[in-house]
C-alpha cells in the first residue's frame, strides 16, 4: 500500500535531490509515522522543529529503510498560539530526547510525551532560543569578540554601516551607546603603543644632569673645518671643550707619540708660507 492510496488526498509527497518529502496535518502525525515504521522504515534518524512566522511551528522527522536505502522526511505544522502535538515515543522510542529538545528550543508541546522537561538549558531559563523572536540581549550587553568586520567589537577602524547582531530587536541599543558596564579586555589582546607626540619627555633621576632637550647646544653638530662658520652666540665653542680637567676629544692614540700630530701640522704650514713667499721665476726667452 503506497502513501496515496493510504491517506489519499490528506498527504503531499514531492520529491527533491532523490528525497522523497510527505507533508500531513497535525491530525495524521502519529498515523503517517506507524505507517511508515510498518512500511519498512524501521530506523528513526530525528526529529527537530522550524520556527515559520508569523503563525505556525513545524515538526520534521527523518526516518530511514534499512533494506531499501530509502529515506522519507515527514512533516506537519502546529498553529503558533497553541502547538501543540502527539508525542511520537509510542511508535518511535528515538524520539524521545529529540521531542524534549524540541519542546525547550521552540516551545511546541507533545502531549503524552513520558518526561518533558528541558534537556540542554539549565533550570530557571526562561524563554526559547531558536525562535527568532528571542531577544539575544548578551549580544548588546557586552561587545562581542567574534565579530568579522573592523569596529563591531570596539576596537579598530570602525566599519562603513552599524548593524545590531542576529537576534536583536531594532529598538535596543548598540553596543557603542550601551550604559551597562564595560566589557572586560580579550585575553592576549594587545593595544597599540602610544605615538610619538604623545610620549612624556624623560624626566632625570636624582644626583644626574637633565636630559638635553631637542636642538640644544649639545646636539648640534659642529662647524666643519674651514667653512667660515662661527659657533652660535650663548653656545660652548668646540675648543673650550678641552678644559683642564675634562677629557680630551683630539688625544692622541697610544701608538702615535705625543706631540706627532702637532709637528706634522706646524711643518705643512710652515711649507706652504714658504712657498707663497718664494718669487715667481720668468721663463727664459
Amino acid at each position: 500500500m503506497t502513501l496515496a492510496e493510504r491517506f489519499g488526498d490528506r498527504v503531499q509527497v514531492s520529491e527533491s535531490w532523490g528525497e522523497r518529502t510527505v507533508d500531513v496535518a497535525a491530525s495524521d502525525w502519529i498515523e503517517l509515522l506507524t505507517f511508515c515504521r510498518d512500511t519498512g522504515y524501521e530506523f528513526f534518524d530525528w526529529l527537530s522543529g522550524v520556527d515559520e512566522p508569523p503563525d505556525a511551528f513545524g515538526v520534521v522527522a527523518h526516518v530511514y529503510n534499512p533494506s531499501t536505502h530509502e529515506r522519507l522526511l515527514l512533516r506537519t505544522r502546529v498553529p503558533r498560539a497553541d502547538p501543540r502535538l502527539p508525542s511520537a515515543v509510542g511508535v518511535y522510542r528515538g524520539a524521545n530526547w529529540h521531542e524534549r529538545e524540541t519542546f525547550e528550543m521552540f516551545g511546541v508541546i507533545f502531549d503524552d510525551h513520558p518526561y518533558l522537561v528541558p534537556l540542554l538549558l539549565p533550570d530557571g531559563f526562561e524563554g526559547h532560543p531558536l525562535r527568532k523572536d528571542f531577544v539575544l540581549a548578551a549580544r548588546v550587553a557586552k561587545a562581542w569578540p567574534g565579530a568579522k568586520e573592523p569596529g563591531e567589537s570596539g576596537h579598530g577602524a570602525p566599519s562603513r554601516r552599524k548593524t545590531l547582531p542576529p537576534g536583536v530587536p531594532a529598538d535596543w541599543p548598540s553596543p557603542s551607546t550601551s550604559t551597562g558596564p564595560a566589557a572586560p579586555p580579550i585575553p592576549g589582546e594587545q593595544t597599540a603603543p602610544a605615538s610619538t607626540a604623545e610620549r612624556p619627555e624623560p624626566s632625570a633621576g636624582p644626583g644626574e644632569p637633565a636630559p638635553p632637550s631637542a636642538g640644544s647646544a649639545a646636539e648640534r653638530p659642529a662647524p666643519a673645518a674651514g667653512s667660515g662658520e662661527s659657533p652660535p652666540s650663548g653656545s660652548t665653542s668646540p675648543e673650550r671643550l678641552d678644559a683642564p680637567g675634562s677629557p680630551s676629544t683630539s688625544a692622541a692614540s697610544p701608538s702615535t707619540p705625543a706631540g706627532a700630530g702637532e709637528a706634522a701640522s706646524s711643518g705643512e704650514s710652515s711649507s706652504q708660507s714658504s712657498k707663497s713667499r718664494a718669487p715667481l721665476e720668468e721663463p727664459d726667452g
